[in-house]
């Protein structure tokens, strides 16, 4: 599903990636861990075509993304990728319907259908009665899973997710891990999900963990114990500022 090899970016003369080999089967789910500096998320910015490398390949469902124009670029990601990030970036000024909406608009799909397929995934989250509500009036539970419908309304390949439980409390932030087992489930995507939280990464089929630009190495996800999930224990990666 998603194939990178030798992978490199760098912002000036600092060099953020030295060359990652990065693997995702369909339907797999993979968190990507570090300190902060380690190149996570631009990794991630890479790997959903947001940004270029300097060097390096990239395949996404058989596509070789680095050698489409911007506009054909733009069309694949419309379709084919689903970002959910730590800040929502929901638009205020209009409803969590029209939100979700929005991407299946810009894909070229009739008002009926987006509206319609809108309504099945906030119905599928459990939002059947927040519909019509903006954004300052959703708990930062109920925004992110609006920004979940979102990034799934046109059923795209790959989901990328950076911290996407970075700013909710311990109750919700669970609930949204385990909504994230149940995408998988439901809708075969593969996910990658950058994350600090050892809990999340413990749900995921792979953790792969970074360190200033390179993969440390991974660890495939326990086999649970009595319903129990175990999570695994992070490197020991210092923790540095550094982009």
């Amino acid at each position: 599903m998603i194939e990178a090899k030798g992978i490199v970016k760098s912002f000036g003369k600092l060099q953020v990636l030295k060359g990652i080999d990065f693997h995702a089967g369909k339907s797999e789910i993979i968190s990507i861990m570090g300190a902060s500096g380690a190149g996570k998320s631009t990794l991630l910015q890479i790997l959903g075509t947001l940004s270029t490398p300097d060097g390096g390949t990239l395949e996404i469902d058989g596509t070789d993304v680095l050698r489409l124009g911007q506009k054909t670029l733009s069309v694949f990601r419309n379709r084919k990728i689903g970002f959910v990030f730590q800040f929502h970036h929901l638009l205020p000024e209009f409803t969590s319907l029209e939100n979700v909406m929005i991407p299946a608009l810009i894909a070229g799909r009739t008002e009926k259908e987006a509206k319609g397929a809108a309504m099945a995934l906030l119905s599928d989250l459990g939002l059947e009665e927040r519909m019509s509500h903006k954004p300052s009036e959703l708990s930062g539970g109920e925004q992110q899973r609006v920004a979940i419908a979102r990034a799934l309304v046109n059923s795209p390949s790959v989901l990328f997710a950076d911290e996407p439980s970075g700013n909710l409390d311990s109750r919700t932030k669970e609930d949204l891990h385990r909504l994230f087992l149940s995408l998988r489930d439901r809708y075969g995507q593969t996910i990658v999900i950058v994350t600090h939280d050892p809990q999340l990464a413990g749900l995921c089929d792979r953790t792969m963990y970074m360190k200033d630009g390179l993969f440390l190495g991974e660890e495939n996800a326990p086999e649970p114990e009595s319903g129990n999930v175990p999570v695994p224990e992070v490197p020991d990666v210092p923790t540095d500022d550094r982009p």
